[in-house]
Protein backbone atom coordinates (compact mmCIF):
# COMPACT_ATOMS: atom_id res chain seq x y z
CA UNK A 1 0.00 0.00 0.00
CA UNK A 2 1.30 3.35 -0.64
CA UNK A 3 2.76 4.78 2.66
CA UNK A 4 0.79 8.42 1.89
CA UNK A 5 -2.07 6.29 1.84
CA UNK A 6 -1.29 4.00 4.89
CA UNK A 7 -0.35 7.43 6.91
CA UNK A 8 -4.23 8.98 6.04
CA UNK A 9 -5.77 5.99 7.56
CA UNK A 10 -3.64 4.86 10.96
CA UNK A 11 -4.70 6.97 13.32
CA UNK A 12 -8.47 6.11 12.75
CA UNK A 13 -8.24 2.21 13.02
CA UNK A 14 -6.08 3.01 15.90
CA UNK A 15 -8.47 4.67 17.13
CA UNK A 16 -11.54 2.35 16.64
CA UNK A 17 -9.19 -0.36 17.36
CA UNK A 18 -9.14 0.81 20.86
CA UNK A 19 -12.65 2.29 20.82
CA UNK A 20 -13.68 -1.25 20.97
CA UNK A 21 -11.44 -2.28 24.25
CA UNK A 22 -8.58 -1.00 26.28
CA UNK A 23 -5.20 -2.13 24.13
CA UNK A 24 -1.29 -2.41 24.95
CA UNK A 25 0.79 -1.65 22.27
CA UNK A 26 2.23 -4.53 20.89
CA UNK A 27 -1.83 -5.94 20.84
CA UNK A 28 -2.27 -2.42 18.82
CA UNK A 29 0.54 -3.58 16.49
CA UNK A 30 -1.08 -6.60 16.01
CA UNK A 31 -4.73 -5.37 15.55
CA UNK A 32 -3.70 -3.14 12.84
CA UNK A 33 -1.47 -5.15 10.95
CA UNK A 34 -4.77 -7.38 9.94
CA UNK A 35 -6.13 -3.95 8.20
CA UNK A 36 -2.63 -2.49 6.90
CA UNK A 37 1.15 -3.53 7.08
CA UNK A 38 2.74 -1.53 10.34
CA UNK A 39 4.97 -1.92 12.75
CA UNK A 40 6.02 -1.13 16.42
CA UNK A 41 8.30 1.79 14.98
CA UNK A 42 5.12 3.24 13.58
CA UNK A 43 2.58 2.78 16.47
CA UNK A 44 4.16 3.69 19.31
CA UNK A 45 5.29 7.26 18.39
CA UNK A 46 1.64 7.61 17.24
CA UNK A 47 0.08 6.54 20.54
CA UNK A 48 2.87 8.75 22.14
CA UNK A 49 1.56 11.95 20.29
CA UNK A 50 -2.29 10.51 20.72
CA UNK A 51 -1.88 10.43 24.31
CA UNK A 52 -0.21 13.51 24.71
CA UNK A 53 -2.98 15.28 22.71
CA UNK A 54 -5.36 13.53 25.29
CA UNK A 55 -7.29 11.28 23.37
CA UNK A 56 -5.70 8.21 25.04
CA UNK A 57 -5.49 7.70 29.03
CA UNK A 58 -2.81 5.07 29.87
CA UNK A 59 -2.63 2.52 32.60
CA UNK A 60 -0.35 -0.02 33.62
CA UNK A 61 -2.01 -3.94 34.06
CA UNK A 62 0.04 -6.70 35.06
CA UNK A 63 1.43 -9.16 32.99
CA UNK A 64 1.97 -12.96 33.23
CA UNK A 65 4.38 -12.83 30.79
CA UNK A 66 6.73 -10.35 32.05
CA UNK A 67 6.90 -6.93 33.30
CA UNK A 68 3.42 -4.44 33.74
CA UNK A 69 2.25 -3.52 30.13
CA UNK A 70 1.28 -0.23 29.23
CA UNK A 71 -2.75 -0.27 28.31
CA UNK A 72 -4.59 2.51 26.14
CA UNK A 73 -7.76 3.89 26.63
CA UNK A 74 -9.92 6.44 24.77
CA UNK A 75 -10.69 9.20 25.71
CA UNK A 76 -14.36 11.55 25.33
CA UNK A 77 -12.03 13.96 23.35
CA UNK A 78 -10.35 10.83 21.15
CA UNK A 79 -13.77 9.26 20.84
CA UNK A 80 -14.87 12.59 19.27
CA UNK A 81 -12.10 12.84 17.28
CA UNK A 82 -12.13 9.39 16.21
CA UNK A 83 -15.60 10.18 15.05
CA UNK A 84 -14.72 13.14 12.93
CA UNK A 85 -11.64 11.24 11.29
CA UNK A 86 -14.44 8.49 10.43
CA UNK A 87 -16.53 11.33 8.65
CA UNK A 88 -14.24 12.79 6.85
CA UNK A 89 -12.85 9.26 5.98
CA UNK A 90 -16.44 8.67 4.25
CA UNK A 91 -16.73 11.79 2.87
CA UNK A 92 -13.15 11.36 1.04
CA UNK A 93 -14.16 7.89 0.03
CA UNK A 94 -17.72 9.30 -1.71
CA UNK A 95 -15.90 11.75 -3.16
CA UNK A 96 -13.25 9.90 -4.82
CA UNK A 97 -15.21 7.11 -5.66
CA UNK A 98 -17.74 9.53 -7.92
CA UNK A 99 -14.88 11.48 -9.26
CA UNK A 100 -13.48 7.98 -10.88
CA UNK A 101 -16.79 6.50 -11.87
CA UNK A 102 -17.07 10.00 -13.72
CA UNK A 103 -13.53 9.77 -14.99
CA UNK A 104 -14.63 6.22 -16.28
CA UNK A 105 -17.44 7.29 -18.19
CA UNK A 106 -19.80 6.09 -15.42
CA UNK A 107 -21.97 9.09 -15.32
CA UNK A 108 -24.49 10.30 -17.90
CA UNK A 109 -23.59 13.57 -18.30
CA UNK A 110 -27.65 14.88 -19.11
CA UNK A 111 -28.95 13.36 -15.46
CA UNK A 112 -25.57 12.95 -13.18
CA UNK A 113 -27.15 9.52 -12.49
CA UNK A 114 -24.23 7.37 -12.17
Amino acid sequence: MNPQLKKGVLELIVLESVRKRDMYGYELVEEVSKVIDVNEGTIYPLLKRLTNEHYFETYLRESTEGPPRKYYHLTAAGILYRDSLEAEWMQLMERVSAFLQKQNGGEDESTGVY
